[in-house]
């Protein structure tokens, strides 16, 4: 099975600043472009954090509010020193977490989750940067067609890993739900086939109505061949 790379969803035309750009240069950049973060890219060119919307808004949290409807904000030290930063550098959440463009999108969300991050520059060897992923580029996975999705199940997961041939075994998709029907000899090939079918681009879930095979019959023998006479 292929996998769709992160090479292959990233945006390739990334606007970033530099270590030293202003805060009212950065403001002005997010809006220009729509976006709601920026990689701050090192003067070689590679990316050394990411400045966000939420770091710039963390200056005006920390500003007192004379109506008194709000209490100021308890900032740790860090943070106190990040709201008053001046330029990308000072303002920045660092270092900057990456990924690399030969990822998976698997590879790619479970750094996302477990860094708390939205975004990952994408960088190659020598950490120069490519371009840039969001929570959003992963999701394009599940915006594939449930054909596709019907025929890689059949033809990869089926027929070439499980080697199941002929067997009988037939898989339903609509909207990224996989449904596996048949029979098959052995009853431990039933969750192997289940965490195959999950682990193609666009699956939503899966769930099977497999049954054992007929005594003496060949349907779901892995490798597609009994015993001999």
């Amino acid at each position: 099975m292929e996998h769709r790379t992160i090479g292959e969803l990233m945006t390739r035309k990334v606007v970033s600043v530099q270590l030293d750009t202003p805060f009212k240069d950065i403001a002005q950049i997010l809006a220009d472009h729509a976006v709601s973060a920026v990689p701050v890219l090192d003067s070689l060119g590679r990316p050394a954090g990411i400045v966000s919307e939420a770091d710039l808004l963390r200056k005006a949290a920390d500003h007192s509010d004379l109506s008194g409807r709000t209490p100021l904000p308890h900032l740790e030290a860090w943070e106190q020193a990040r709201a008053e930063g001046r330029s990308a550098g000072e303002l920045m959440s660092a270092p900057a977490v990456c990924a690399h463009p030969e990822w998976t999108v698997v590879e790619a969300a479970r750094l996302m989750e477990v860094q708390k991050v939205k975004r990952l520059p994408v960088v190659d060897e020598t950490d120069m940067l490519l371009g840039i992923v969001s929570r959003s580029d992963l999701l394009r996975v599940f915006l594939r067609k449930d054909e596709a999705i019907r025929e890689e199940i059949s033809k990869e997961v089926i027929g070439r890993t499980a080697r199941l041939g002929a067997s009988g075994v037939t898989a339903d998709v609509m909207q990224g739900q996989v449904t596996l029907h048949g029979s098959v000899a052995d009853p431990l090939l039933i969750p192997v086939l289940t965490r195959l079918c999950a682990s193609v681009d666009g699956v939503v879930s899966v769930s099977e109505d497999l049954k054992p095979a007929m005594a003496g019959g060949s349907a779901g023998r892995v490798g597609g061949s009994g015993a001999r006479p």
